[in-house]
């Protein structure tokens, strides 16, 4: 089971990333997730969005570079180690991390999701599901 996270490549310069989430907006699109990581010359905008096939029309047509990628997103319990214990099953399994980012709803006194992205989506939902982690749907996440 994963989820479709958008990846945008976004020049380092003052205002990309606010042209970019308003072009979203303007769509009607909402931004549920993001994370950004920087290089020298540009960075990488990951998003989980409530309609992802139309923000990467949207985007294209914006000249943006966009792409889709199958991610993990699982319940993080709100207790203190509940993310250790996540990254243990995973490394005990020798599936590799590559990032993750989380995100909450506190308005819906729910558990955090986590948002992973693993050398093996295969191998890490059947082990994380052997261990208890449980795993949460696009649908699921779409629908709250």
């Amino acid at each position: 089971m994963t989820i479709r996270q958008l990846s945008v490549f976004l020049e380092n310069k003052s205002g990309r990333l606010a042209e970019i989430t308003e072009t979203l907006a303007e769509a009607d699109i909402h931004i549920l997730a993001l994370s950004i990581a920087d290089a020298v010359d540009y960075g990488v905008l990951r998003l989980i969005v409530d309609q992802p096939d139309r923000a990467v029309q949207v985007l294209k047509n914006h000249h943006c570079a966009v792409s889709l990628t199958n991610v993990i997103a699982f319940g993080l319990p709100k207790e203190h180690g509940a993310f250790a214990r996540v990254a243990r099953v995973l490394a005990d399994h020798g599936i590799g991390l590559e990032y993750c980012y989380a995100f909450n709803d506190y308005r819906a006194s729910k558990e955090a999701l986590g948002v992973m992205r693993v050398e093996d989506n295969d191998k890490a939902i059947q082990v994380l599901q052997e261990n208890g982690v449980t795993l949460v749907s696009e649908e699921e996440i779409l629908s709250e």
